[in-house]
């Protein structure tokens, strides 16, 4: 498929063209960046949304129920999840997809997970890529999940402008969160598993650091209207100083 063919299929929504764009810009194919190159100025404005945090976390399941409620908004929605990188293939692993699998017949979502092939960040090389992939081809929602490996995790900013940090009670994720410098990364702060022994701790010791705090219970689908709404809040205080700066 050559470049320009690709571009256009994947302006016009085409799940198997997304997801073969994608996989060029992996293997860094040059028709991959080109077809990407055709991308640009696309007037498409999807909500990018990072999710970080610590493994124990929940931050799956987070994203789970995240993907169901915009469903029910009626958004549309992909989720770029960070996994570990394959010794034998190279390729991910695959397990956030396998977590994820109750959305898989739902043709208003795309799920791809991402080797990050040895990149620290917690991110793939080519997810800022995949990013621009999505955007063009109209998901209104995007989810980038970082591969959960803790003090590093801070390339997520670079392709969302909204980041959201799980951490949970009785993980000591908060205090590590602080050295880490997530929580000057964050714009949210998440403590999930919020049902947990120590979690009124943990919310009131996070508050003194981070404005921005919520609650939530994700196994059971608590607190997700109240992220889903931070979330909004944020972006509509970001949209709204981009336009005082123009």
């Amino acid at each position: 498929m050559d470049p320009v063919t690709l571009a256009n299929r994947v302006k016009a929504g085409e799940v198997r063209a997304v997801s073969r764009l994608i996989t060029l810009l992996e293997s860094q194919e040059p028709v991959g960046q080109a077809a990407l190159e055709r991308l640009n100025g696309s007037q498409r404005h999807a909500a990018v949304i990072g999710i970080t945090g610590y493994p124990g976390t929940g931050k799956s399941t987070l994203i789970d129920q995240l993907v169901t409620a915009y469903r029910r908004l009626g958004q549309k929605v992909a989720v770029v999840a960070m996994d570990t990188t394959s010794p034998r293939t190279g390729g991910a692993l695959l397990g956030d997809r396998i977590r994820m699998q109750d959305h898989a017949v739902d043709g208003g979502v795309f799920i791809r997970s991402m080797a990050t092939r040895g990149e620290r960040g917690g991110l793939a090389p080519a997810t800022g890529g995949a990013v621009r992939v999505l955007n063009a081809a109209g998901y209104d929602v995007i989810l980038v999940e970082t591969v959960g490996v803790g003090q590093l995790e801070t390339d997520v900013a670079d392709v969302a402008p909204t980041v959201v940090a799980v951490v949970a009670p009785g993980l000591g994720d908060e205090v590590q969160a602080m050295k880490a410098g997530l929580l000057e990364t964050a714009h949210i702060v998440v403590v999930n598993k919020g049902d947990r022994d120590g979690a009124d701790t943990t919310v009131k010791d996070l508050q003194e650091w981070h404005h921005k705090v919520v609650r939530t219970v994700a196994i059971k689908g608590e607190g997700i209207p109240e992220l889903i709404e931070a979330i909004a809040e944020h972006q509509r205080m970001t949209d709204l100083n981009g336009k005082r700066g123009m």
